[in-house]
């Protein structure tokens, strides 16, 4: 028996990297989830990956950004596994750049996936998890405790130089999380936040000065971290080391078992000791 079994998640982001882990993780405890990724061959094998552990999981391919993106990705829950318990808003990139060269499009676009994106998830969502309140009660049966958890950043909660568009984007979550757990507490719904400090992924285990880049919605953006830097910033971790995408994923995973029922409105720092 599963902590999570019976249960439905979705998953931002979820064919690579932190997301990845995530969705391996709660499938792992008995969830069924909607993977989602911009790339339909990341999400496909995250898929094949659940379900060669003896889970359940469909893909719900596209950019968290995309217009009607945040109905389709709920509805998918709904339509293949028959309800929404677990809503994890993962998906993001950096797109870093010092603010007199940062353009409206770098400070668009990352508010636009880091922000905004959860928050359109969170509205398709409120009618699904309203209904299914409602339903229940009308029943006289006993509300089940849902989650939800935003992925913050440190650099969300003490800023970042060279990050103005990410780290307003990341305090902002702070903002929705709180407000958010607010709005749903009538219906047993906890909303917490996790902030990353240093996780190695494709996007800080490059180096900066090679030729790193990722492809968003047709755009080149380089990623990387100069090496030197790397290790200057291991060196402030108490733990010294960065974080594996296996740590993230257990730290959502805290915010998504019965044990933390009661616990909502948090964000919690998952940086291996680092104090901002």
């Amino acid at each position: 028996m599963g902590k999570l079994d019976g249960k439905v998640a979705v998953v931002s982001g979820s064919g690579r990297g932190i997301g990845r882990e995530i969705a391996l993780k709660l499938a792992g405890d008995g969830a069924s989830v909607v993977v989602n990724d911009l790339d339909a061959e990341p999400a496909k094998e995250t898929v094949a990956a659940v379900e060669a552990g003896g889970g359940r999981a469909v893909a719900c391919v596209g950019s968290v950004t995309d217009e009607g993106f945040a109905e389709r990705f709920v509805q998918t829950a709904v339509e293949n596994f028959g309800g929404l318990d677990v809503i994890v808003n993962n998906a993001g990139y950096t797109w870093d750049s010092v603010i007199q060269k940062m353009t409206d499009e770098h400070w668009d676009a990352i508010l636009d996936v880091h922000l905004k994106a959860p928050f359109r998830i969170l509205r398709a969502a409120q009618p699904v998890i309203s209904a299914a309140v409602k339903q229940a009660r009308e029943a006289g049966e006993p509300v089940p405790c849902r989650k939800v958890v935003n992925i913050s950043s440190i650099a969300g909660l003490g800023g970042n130089a060279g990050q103005a568009n990410y780290a307003a984007a990341k305090a902002g979550v702070t903002g929705l999380t709180k407000t958010m757990a607010k709005e749903w507490g009538r219906y047993n719904v906890t909303v917490n936040a996790v902030a990353f400090g240093l996780i190695k992924t494709r996007l800080t285990d490059t180096p900066a000065d090679g030729d790193g880049t990722i492809d968003v919605q047709g755009r080149e953006i380089k990623v990387g971290v100069n090496a030197q830097l790397m290790d200057a910033m291991e060196r402030t971790i108490p733990l010294g080391r960065a974080g594996t995408p296996a740590d993230a994923a257990s730290a959502v995973y805290l915010f998504c078992i019965p044990e933390s029922d009661y616990v909502s409105g948090q964000t919690l720092v998952c940086g291996g000791g680092f104090v901002i």
